[in-house]
């Protein structure tokens, strides 16, 4: 088998050939993805040889803070477990899984997988239009509807981290306080922010026990705009699997409304895409009497979501444009919700 490369010079012709037990024969690597994702530093390589033209790489991030974060939350092992043991179940298309390896006592991994980059993209900082994000909202209910009350063994193989794992009461708190600081420093933070963010990891365990009762499914933990592409005909293609878990399905909907939207789109229209979600689990058979309280799910994830602009910020280059302009209108999308749905009165 290949073995796990420290960085992408250790994948040349051979190395590729052995992943994907194809001839390969020569290679060329891209960097890709820079300014949307921060756990990972991800590569286009093109191929000479074999019937497949290019392929994707992900290896552990470039930044030492975003490989600490994904290491001691188990990312690279779930994205690798993902394509091994669950992407076969996924109702929306992912990519192909080529070839992945990661050890566990390290985190080191590598993750080669179909190259996805004909799809329609959505850049996150633009926000999704309305109808694209029904289309979304429609394949997710049918994600969580695949793995509604069916989560606990993707747990116990690890394959998923359940939102009440220990580990993230244990990590949080202090990678949210640094992220906390380095956001601070470099932005103006709007006073809705500062006057919740200090008692957010207070609060942070009590809200992911209540996030991981039942009924549970298996979330996708990250379904934003970046990870989300469109096929010709409209159709979902899913990526970033570094988070998937066991946790009540409002966790998913809460961050991409409140993240993927622009906050005047979002404003006007959650509570019909919340419905619109509740409509599509029922329709593909959650009994209706599971989904009662998921309103009051939804608004203790979208007061979580503060984590994700926090917390990224770590191992984000804000001296970048894209890199900030995402963490400044994640947010200023935070305030919204926040001011919309009474986030404050969680705390």
């Amino acid at each position: 088998m290949s073995q796990i490369p420290t960085s992408i010079d250790d994948i040349d012709a051979a190395w590729m050939a052995d992943a994907l037990g194809q001839p390969i024969t020569a290679i060329h690597h891209e960097q890709i993805g820079e300014g949307i994702g921060v756990s990972s530093a991800v590569y286009r390589t093109s191929l000479t040889g074999g019937d497949v033209d290019s392929v994707v790489v992900k290896l552990p991030a470039l930044a030492e803070e975003a490989v600490f974060t994904s290491a001691v939350l188990r990312m690279y092992i779930r994205e690798v477990r993902f394509f091994d043991s669950l992407a076969s179940r996924s109702p929306i298309r992912v990519p192909k899984g080529y070839f992945g390896a990661v050890d566990v006592e390290t985190s080191a991994f590598v993750q080669v997988m179909e190259d996805m980059g004909s799809m329609r993209v959505v850049d996150q900082n633009e926000g999704m239009t309305i109808d694209d994000a029904k289309q979304a909202i429609d394949e997710l209910a049918r994600w969580h509807a695949e793995w509604w009350g069916d989560a606990d063994a993707a747990v116990d193989r690890g394959d998923a981290v359940c939102l009440s794992d220990p580990v993230y009461p244990a990590v949080l708190p202090m990678v949210f306080a640094e992220g906390w600081e380095k956001v601070n420093a470099a932005m103006t933070v709007d006073p809705v922010i500062t006057a919740v963010g200090p008692g957010w990891s207070d609060w942070m365990p009590g809200a992911l026990a209540g996030l991981a009762g039942a009924p549970n499914t298996v979330i996708h933990g990250d379904y934003r705009a970046d990870n989300i592409l469109f096929d010709a005909d409209g159709n979902v293609v899913l990526l970033d699997f570094q988070l998937t878990g066991r946790g009540s399905g409002s966790y998913d909907l809460a961050y991409f409304v409140t993240q993927s939207l622009r906050p005047e789109v979002a404003a006007t229209h959650e509570t019909a895409l919340f419905n619109r979600w509740i409509d599509g689990l029922v329709s593909a058979g959650v009994p209706e009497a599971e989904t009662v309280q998921l309103w009051d799910r939804y608004r203790e994830a979208a007061l979580f979501c503060l984590v994700y602009p926090i917390v990224a910020a770590r191992g984000m280059d804000l001296a970048d444009e894209r890199q900030y302009t995402l963490l400044d209108n994640m947010n200023t999308r935070f305030v919204r919700a926040v001011d919309q749905l009474n986030l404050a009165d969680l705390l």
